[in-house]
């Protein structure tokens, strides 16, 4: 086959050429639009800010599958360093070069085509199929799929299904699947001391000495022990800030920033309050703000994960690892609505990093796993 003329191959060319770094969309959408209008979808753009969203559908049955993707991309960095520019898509020994690639155009491509695919087959399928696409996923996703999910709660539209083409793969598409992910909780503290002189200690307070007990237990605290899906709690510092480079002065305030990772065993609140009781035990001058991107969420053994794994089984040797692994992903905006999630894409191996690439054996093989769990729940 002349890959060149695959469609999965074009359609993500055609992606991966717009320079959609994130919160940009740079006409990404307006492409995928294009292809759903044709087959039938009903597309509503949904833009909240600097953001562009588009949710689409087909059907109207009881269920709803809904796949989930982003349109935007990370920077290229230095474009120098790539064998062809990123956003000049290129085909060398069996793949598919270019920013985004493997997160998540080729993803994205493999959606649509499928869905056409399925349509073109099952036109009067009993089920409704749809698609949420962001372009702020890579950002901050303040006004991305977080905000498309708000309006859709609001206006009592059902989820039952999603199906979110991040790049779970390691090895081999479909070796790691994702039923869940753990949530997202930042704290941003600044402790108050008393600025002074280093030679006369007495008259001042210094917040670094003040923080570091307090800093040292936060960090060896067992939060939780985990679960048969998640591993325990974990707590990183991941910045601190005092002083302005003067070493004959003491600062008058240290800046704290750490992050948690946590699992179904412990909530943002249990975690805030342990926080702030060993602050007040340690009888700091604080103030703190808490960040919660995102709770976590697991998906139990059900119609969608029962799907994927037959669907992966059917065209691979052996099953997948079912994983809660990684970062957040706009999973845990979906299942707010009491959808069941699982993330299934291509391999990770390349993702973020220069000459980022997709086998496009890989994208085919890809198209028709998501054309084949659509038939699984939607034909009934």
């Amino acid at each position: 086959m002349n890959h060149k003329i695959c469609p999965v191959v074009m359609l993500a060319q055609q992606l991966i050429e717009r320079r959609s770094i994130s919160p940009e969309d740079a006409g990404c959408q307006d492409i995928i639009a294009q292809h759903l209008n044709y087959f039938g979808f009903t597309v509503e753009p949904m833009h909240f800010g600097d953001t562009k969203n588009l949710w689409a559908w087909r059907g109207s049955g009881e269920k709803t599958l809904v796949f989930v993707a982003h349109t935007d991309v990370v920077p290229a960095g230095n474009e120098t360093l790539w064998t062809t520019p990123p956003f000049m898509p290129s085909i060398r020994d069996g793949s598919l070069y270019g920013r985004g690639a493997a997160d998540m155009k080729g993803s994205l491509a493999a959606m649509i085509i499928a869905a056409e695919r399925f349509v073109e087959a099952h036109p009067n399928h009993r089920q409704k199929l749809a698609f949420i696409i962001t372009s702020d996923e890579e950002a901050s996703g303040a006004n991305g799929t977080s905000k498309v999910v708000q309006a859709l709660m609001a206006r009592n539209e059902k989820v039952d299904y999603s199906l979110v083409g991040e790049p779970s793969s390691t090895e081999r598409i479909g070796d790691v699947i994702k039923n869940g992910r753990r949530g997202s909780l930042t704290a941003q503290l600044c402790i108050q001391g008393v600025q002074g002189h280093v030679a006369y200690p007495h008259l001042a307070q210094n917040p670094i000495h003040q923080a570091l007990g307090a800093l040292k237990e936060l960090s060896m605290i067992e939060w939780d022990q985990g679960n048969a899906f998640f591993p325990p709690t974990s707590v990183q510092i991941t910045g601190l800030k005092a002083g302005n480079g003067v070493s004959n002065l003491i600062p008058d305030q240290l800046h704290v920033q750490f992050n948690f990772r946590f699992n179904t065993e412990s909530t943002y609140s249990m975690i805030r309050n342990q926080v702030e009781n060993l602050l007040e035990r340690y009888a700091l001058d604080y103030q703190i703000t808490w960040i919660l991107s995102g709770e976590p969420f697991l998906t139990p053994k059900g119609e969608l994960l029962d799907a994927v794994l037959n669907t992966v089984q059917h065209y691979c040797d052996s099953p997948p690892d079912i994983l809660t692994t990684g970062g957040t992903s706009d999973g845990r905006f979906i299942a707010l609505m009491g959808a069941q999630v699982v993330e299934l894409g291509p391999i990770n191996q390349s993702i973020h990093k220069v000459n980022e690439s997709v086998s496009i054996a890989d994208l085919q093989l890809l198209t028709k796993m998501y054309q084949r769990i659509m038939e699984q729940l939607l034909l009934t």
